[in-house]
């Protein structure tokens, strides 16, 4: 599935892109895929400093301001590529240095959801990052559109966080759903969790043909390297979640992304602050 393709790592310039190349690095030695950054520009105009309150303006100082907004914009324009271009060498240096074999950049003007949209057609995984703090978010452009993002992508996403442990032990929250079902054919088509230790998890008690997809998603991992056992716990999704993630064992949890299961209902409707709530530590959230 996809191995022939990239890494498609989205990079701002706030602290989480430390976040973002590490994890990346780590998915690309796992996977044997080259990694692309991608720093996304997006155009903002602030008129606030050049309106007139007065209710009306003459023709003229419409087009001296027309002409000073417009060698602003080019000002601001440069300036933003220029620091773009710096922020994208330094972190495929960072990326290099962790030993990443292959990266690229690519810097463009637009909208970050409408890019992404373009660019992961030619990715096998994204890779974002995510504060851990509503300070933190308010501070990362790319942070803001993280739902929307997510929702777009018909690829696999990796959602960093900062001071992250590379994934060990990973908790896989199983609801027996066809979206959960397919998302155990994603994680046997591609290497990235192999080798690691997993824990199925399913809320509830499962019964018939919820415990037969429970038990077949288990032997599908097992026979495709994952160290992967399974659990039950009574309970509404989020609260086995939370507490299974409670005592710090696991590395990396792993679940499914606006499907049509009881897991959907942790994410629809949800804000950004919201949406990742239940996890402190990375999300590799099936397509």
């Amino acid at each position: 599935m996809y191995s022939d393709k990239k890494i498609l790592a989205c990079v701002d310039s706030s602290p989480i892109a430390e976040a973002v190349i590490a994890q990346a690095t780590w998915a690309s030695k796992r996977i044997d895929a080259p990694i692309e950054l991608l720093h996304v520009l997006e155009r903002q105009v602030d008129l606030s400093s050049h309106q007139d309150h007065s209710g009306s303006i003459g023709l003229g100082a419409q087009e001296k301001l027309l002409d000073q907004l417009a060698n602003e914009d080019e000002a601001h324009s440069l300036a933003a590529r220029e620091a773009g271009r710096l922020l994208l060498n330094r972190l495929r240096d960072r990326a290099l240095a962790a030993g990443a074999t292959s990266v690229d950049t690519r810097l463009r003007h637009g909208d970050i959801i409408e890019t992404l949209a373009e660019q992961q057609e030619g990715s096998r995984l994204l890779v974002l990052g995510r504060a851990l703090s509503k300070e933190q978010e308010a501070k990362i452009e790319l942070g803001t559109h993280l739902e929307w993002v997510v929702r777009a992508a018909n690829r696999p996403v990796l959602v960093a966080t900062e001071n992250a442990r590379e994934p060990r032990n990973v908790l896989f929250a199983f609801d027996g759903s066809g979206d959960a079902r397919k998302g155990v054919e994603t994680l046997t088509g591609i290497s990235l969790l192999r080798g690691l230790s997993m824990c199925v998890l399913m809320a509830g008690s499962p019964s018939g043909s919820d415990k037969k997809h429970l038990d077949a998603a288990v032997e599908a991992l097992v026979k495709n390297g994952i160290e992967a056992t399974s659990v039950t716990q009574q309970g509404k999704a989020r609260e086995v979640i939370n507490a299974a993630l409670a005592d710090d064992k696991f590395d990396l949890l792993v679940m499914g992304a606006y499907g049509h299961s009881p897991l959907r209902n942790l994410f629809v409707g949800s804000k950004t602050s919201e949406l990742l709530r239940i996890s402190r530590v990375p999300m590799l959230l099936l397509r």
